[in-house]
């Protein structure tokens, strides 16, 4: 029953994150000031556009003594995106229902939150930058009779086909099942 929630919870904040982040249409100045806004506003890390290549697996901590770890998803994808927009939606997670995100830490090539609201419920989130064209996210739900670990790890691979990220926010990071 668990591992049926899990996974369909998981498809609908897939399926969420995918048609929540499509643009918006608006005028060019309102357009153009927001998007100013957000880059001022955004302190988190920047990556390349480009074809990027999303490894994510999903653990569910059981046993009791929990000493027993199932692997719910294991999924691999490769879309165009930009993932600097996963990052400032990431960076932006605001207050769901009684939930409240800290803002993040930066140490090094590191950001830590240490309580960040997500689909998953309160989650720490450590998303470590190796370079402009690589980095892991780690989402851990420690709460719970399951606790639970979701790993992204992310590799640019390439330039796109048409020369830039089309729907640079269908599938991110961040995005990718939460």
């Amino acid at each position: 029953m668990l591992l049926t929630l899990t996974i369909v919870a998981a498809l609908s904040a897939e399926a969420h994150a995918q048609t929540s982040s499509l643009p918006r249409p608006q005028n060019g100045k309102e357009s153009a000031v927001r998007s100013s806004q957000d880059d001022q506003s955004f302190s988190g890390p920047s990556f390349r556009k480009g074809l990027w290549r999303f490894v994510r697996t999903l653990d569910v901590v059981r046993g009791v003594n929990k000493n027993v770890k199932s692997r719910i998803i294991d999924k691999e994808m490769t879309r165009c995106v930009d993932p600097t927009q996963a990052m400032k939606a990431t960076f932006s997670s605001g207050s769901v229902g009684s939930c409240v995100s800290d803002k993040p830490e930066k140490v090094g090539n590191k950001y830590t939150f240490g309580h960040r609201c997500d689909y998953m419920g309160a989650v720490s989130t450590v998303i470590t930058v190796r370079s402009d064209e690589a980095y892991t996210e780690l989402n851990e739900v420690t709460t719970g009779e399951h606790p639970k670990t979701d790993l992204v790890v992310a590799t640019r691979i390439g330039d796109c086909d048409d020369g830039a990220a089309v729907n640079s926010e269908e599938l991110t990071p961040s995005h990718l099942d939460h």
